[in-house]
């Protein structure tokens, strides 16, 4: 009896439902037969009664001539409005799910579409289940899928299965079903959208049983982080439990369909939810083979000092880490060199995970930008191609400006979130399969969205398509393309440089729990209309516009932006323009819209994306992309729609801001700083450039475009480093920073925590006046760390580390509370600037001491070094110092060879410098020279090949300098000619 109770039987449809169906019949009444009645009764029947003669086409035209001529439209207009009519209602009443498209009837279809379906609504039979079972052990929305066994629109056998429900549940309430089916909302076709009517015609066989699925999940969050709580409001993506006997649904375990819901995929296995960075464990952990950190652990005495300074009692303890749940403030090194930490020796203390380089990050006011992956990593490359002009004019004893203050602190954060591997994913992922598409003689498809993940690229695609090319793979029915990282090391990936970027519109909107999503501006095929309060609403313009200047997944590409935007253009000038007005840009935009039109009549493909992927007119396909700042006024948004709306993909987008009639897309960008994309169905944390990002990334692209140089400090004498002497003994630690990433140590380090360490010990390496704990946890720890964690982290490198000869630990605290590394660590870049010095203080060994400094460079400064990891060097002028010096030292050593005959060793010297500075086009000239001194023409060529190799491959050379062609052609004149023949 309980059970029966607690199963409410009430109608299928609320007076809402009602009162929106009857509203909809009104219309549909009033458009259908009201209009055509109306112009009946003013005007007649517009069947004319006698044959037009010659003279009704010459007589004057007067008020009469044009009522009669707007009367015939009014008709014509009518006439398109009954045939979406009848379109829509026959794709409803049949269930044919997408109708089809009346030409030139966008918007007045997607209006009859919305009428016609809450029409049909008002059939909807007249009873349903509402179920309030509590108990855990009863699915009610499985028993209602088992119970009704629906084959038809009968109210009868609703209620019969109503009735049958109430009674199973009352009599078997511990049985629960182990399965159920789900249904995934499929992304748009045109202006059309899926609607729970379509879904329930489909998988049910009658559209008025859409209210069951509604029931079925209403209140359950969606993959988005959206919520079904209106019938008529459903969004791709999302996930729709179905009744049990809906067809052409997905079958899945009951105990998955929560993660369906969360996730969109099932999730298998439960691993622990990741730490806060820094974070210890409750308790500590202890690992195999790491030390615990308490006092004489292996027979070591505590660290002590070395040198003659006064050293700790060998008997006394480590004091104990400070409480985990202390906060150590993250200073950025430039602006913690004032803070002081106590004295001590080196904590111990547990061991704990360390540093999540993929969670949240919050490295304070410039979070959002390392947050922007795509678009971090894009800026790098742009501001490495500007530091490669600063470089070309670079004079001897100098080094190129370094940014300072926000400025160094915006390419910290750069530094950080930059994921080149997802840009390289992406890029070449997109071009292979226009490539493969081509091949086959198949069209692209439209992309309406892109997830990117840590796993793998997936496209959303439109209409679904089963047959993806490979590598890449069909899941959800053709309707997701899928390409994973390992992919992309087959042999069709070796060469695409040829191939046309076929989507240069993506767009990061932001992240979401799952990874990033992106969209396609030209997929709109009209204009974007972003809406939200100003602040946020310019802070997301700008990283568009910033990821769009600076992405590597296009080609050639304009950038008009209008009403702001004008410090942007230094970032990329060759993309950018900005101007203060529309009317300014509209000129170019129409001009350009027309050549896109008359490329597509002469080339004779059928769209954009056919043109790119064949290759033909290429220039004619590179894209012009308008962003405004302040809303357009009323007649300049009306010309602006007239241009953007085409029907079909052109090689245009178009965001404006406010409300704009006839958008195609209207985004809502919340104060919170939540993106949500409207008909797209996507809801993400946006990818935001603020006012005060803007301006840093302003002043750091200012800076690199500054050719003075910043002179270089002459070496000063000092004490010999360990191990600059060939001979020596062995020391106890070697740390090579001079090319990639060597530490040779004593002790054990677990390979999961070898990374951080390495970076601490880095940081502390090329910190040589020793490091305060709270400014190497500024550095090292970008994201904030616990003290207790920073101390076990210390006190693990100097077990890593070890001893001395003397037994003295090789990392130790000095009486000021500094971190520094004992007198018998070598690290490479101090022997090099000792060598640097010796060889100026010594003019008659000067050659070999250079030649022993260059035999240190393996390759550039801290090669390989991990993703997310030493954003610290913004900051530093390291790498501007060893590029510049390893540079002079090789031009320096490579011209006194030459003096001397030796066209061999100063090969040798140009090459030991291009290992560090591979850009540096002033050592590739002399590279040819010393080759041609040498009298080897072939070797020449090759070197001249290499060189261009170099250029068309690596993203930051776009062409060589005129100087460096100029010397190609005076040394071998022939060889552009021979190239010629030869390609």
């Amino acid at each position: 009896m309980a059970a029966k109770q607690a199963v409410k039987v009430r109608g299928g449809r609320s007076a809402r439902d009602v009162l929106t169906g009857l509203c909809a019949v009104g219309a549909l009444a009033a458009l259908v037969a009201g209009i055509p009645l109306a112009l009946l009764i003013f005007f007649g029947s517009p069947i004319p009664t006698r044959a037009p003669s010659m003279s009704d086409f010459t007589e004057k035209i007067g008020p009469s001539s044009l009522i009669h001529i707007l009367v015939v439209l009014a008709w014509l207009a009518w006439l398109q409005l009954l045939f979406c009519v009848i379109v829509e209602s026959y794709a409803g009443i049949r269930g044919i799910g997408v109708p089809a498209r009346v030409p030139l009837a966008g918007g007045t279809q997607s209006l009859i579409h919305r009428l016609v379906v809450s029409a049909l609504l008002l059939f909807t039979a007249t009873t349903a289940i509402m179920p309030a079972f509590t108990a855990r052990d009863l699915h009610p929305m499985h028993t209602v899928a088992a119970a009704t066994d629906y084959t038809g629109p009968s109210p009868t056998t609703v209620d019969q299965a109503t009735q049958r429900l109430a009674e199973d549940a009352a009599a078997h309430p511990e049985q629960k079903a182990t399965t159920t089916k789900i249904y995934r909302v499929q992304p748009p076709e045109g202006r059309h959208h899926e609607s729970l009517w379509e879904i329930a015609d489909k998988c049910l066989g009658e559209g008025r049983r859409y209210h069951e699925i509604y029931e079925l999940n209403k209140g359950h969050q969606q993959p988005d982080g959206s919520i079904l709580h209106k019938a008529s409001l459903i969004r791709p993506g999302w996930v729709l439990e179905m009744p049990a006997d809906a067809v052409g649904a997905q079958v899945v375990q009951v105990s998955e369909l929560g993660d369906y819901f969360a996730h969109g995929h099932p999730v298998h296995g439960h691993e622990a939810a990741p730490q806060q960075p820094g974070r210890p464990q409750a308790g500590g952990e202890q690992t195999p083979g790491a030390k615990s950190g308490t006092a004489g652990q292996g027979g070591h005495e505590q660290p002590g000092l070395p040198g003659g300074q006064a050293t700790r009692p060998p008997t006394a303890e480590r004091p104990q880490p400070q409480p985990q749940g202390e906060q150590v403030p993250a200073t950025p090194p430039a602006q913690g060199r004032n803070g002081h930490a106590p004295g001590g020796q080196l904590s111990g203390g547990p061991h704990a995970h360390q540093h999540q380089d993929h969670g949240v990050l919050d490295i304070g006011w410039v979070k959002e930008l390392a947050a922007a992956s795509l678009l971090a990593a894009g800026l790098l490359v742009a501001l490495g191609r500007r530091r490669r002009v600063q470089m070309w004019h670079r004079a001897l004893g100098h080094r190129i400006a370094g940014p300072d203050g926000d400025a160094a602190m915006a390419e910290q954060a750069l530094r950080i979130g930059a994921d080149s591997e997802a840009v390289r994913l992406l890029d070449l992922g997109l071009r292979q399969m226009s490539k493969s598409m081509a091949a086959d003689g198949r069209t692209l498809p439209t992309v309406y969205g892109v997830h990117l993940s840590e796993e793998s690229l997936d496209l959303w695609i439109a209409p679904a398509d089963r047959n993806a090319p490979a590598p890449w793979e069909a899941h959800d029915e053709g309707q997701v393309w899928r390409l994973h990282h390992e992919a992309l090391e087959g042999p069709d990936t070796a060469d695409l440089s040829d191939v046309l970027a076929p989507y240069p519109g993506l767009i990061s909107l932001g992240t979401n729990d799952n990874g990033r999503i992106l969209v396609d501006l030209e997929a709109a095929h009209g204009l974007i209309a972003l809406q939200g309060p100003d602040e946020m609403r310019r802070a997301v313009l700008a990283a568009v516009a910033v990821e769009l200047a600076t992405n590597r997944w296009s080609d050639h590409m304009r950038i008009t932006l209008v009403g702001f935007g004008a410090e942007l253009q230094q970032i990329a000038p060759d993309r950018i323009r900005s101007v203060a007005t529309l009317s300014e840009a509209l000129p170019e935009l129409e001009a350009r819209s027309a050549e896109v039109q008359q490329a597509l009549s002469a080339s004779g493909v059928d769209s954009v994306l056919t043109g790119r992927c064949r290759g033909v007119f290429g220039e004619a396909w590179m894209p012009h992309y308008l962003i405004m700042a302040d809303q357009p006024t009323g007649d300049e948004a009306h010309r602006l729609v007239g241009l953007a709306r085409t029907g079909r993909r052109m090689a245009a987008g178009y965001i404006v801001p406010g409300d704009v009639p006839g958008a195609a897309w209207t985004w809502e960008v919340t104060a919170e700083g939540r993106l949500q994309a409207g008909v797209l169905g996507f809801d993400v944390e946006a990818q935001l450039v603020p006012e005060r990002h803007y301006a840093a990334l302003a002043a750091l692209f200012r800076t690199a475009g500054t050719l003075d140089g910043v002179p270089l400090a002459e070496p000063q004498p000092g004490a010999e480093p360990f191990g600059a002497q060939a001979g020596e003994q062995q020391p106890a630690a070697d740390i090579r920073v001079l090319g990639p990433i060597e530490i040779h140590a004593l002790g054990p380090m677990e390979e999961s925590r070898r990374a951080l360490c390495t970076e601490l010990l880095v940081y502390l390496a090329t910190h040589p006046g020793g490091v305060h704990p709270t400014v190497l946890s500024g550095a090292v720890w970008p994201r904030g760390v616990t003290a207790g964690v920073r101390d076990a982290t210390i006190a693990r490198v100097s077990d890593w580390l070890g001893r001395d000869s003397r037994g003295r630990p090789n990392l130790y605290y000095d009486d000021r509370g500094r971190i520094k590394l004992g007198s018998e660590v070598r690290i490479d870049w101090e022997v090099f600037r000792w060598l640097i010095w010796r060889s100026a203080a010594e003019p008659g060994s000067e050659m070999a001491y250079m030649s022993y400094a260059l035999d240190l460079v393996r390759g550039p400064l801290l090669a390989d070094r991990e993703r997310g990891r030493y954003g610290w060097l913004a900051s530093e002028v390291l790498e501007y110092e060893a590029s510049a010096r390893v540079i002079d030292v090789a031009q320096r050593l490579l011209l006194l060879r030459l003096d001397e005959f030796d066209a061999r060793g100063a090969i040798a010297a140009a090459r030991a410098g291009l290992l560090m500075a591979p850009e540096d086009e002033g050592l590739w000239r002399n590279l040819l020279r010393a080759t041609h001194a040498d009298g080897d023409h072939t070797r020449l060529r090759a070197v001249v090949e290499e060189l261009r190799h170099r250029v068309q491959y690596d993203p930051m050379l776009d062409q060589l300098q005129p100087e460096t062609e100029a010397l190609i052609e005076e040394l071998m004149p022939m060889y552009g000619e021979v190239a010629t023949r030869g390609a």
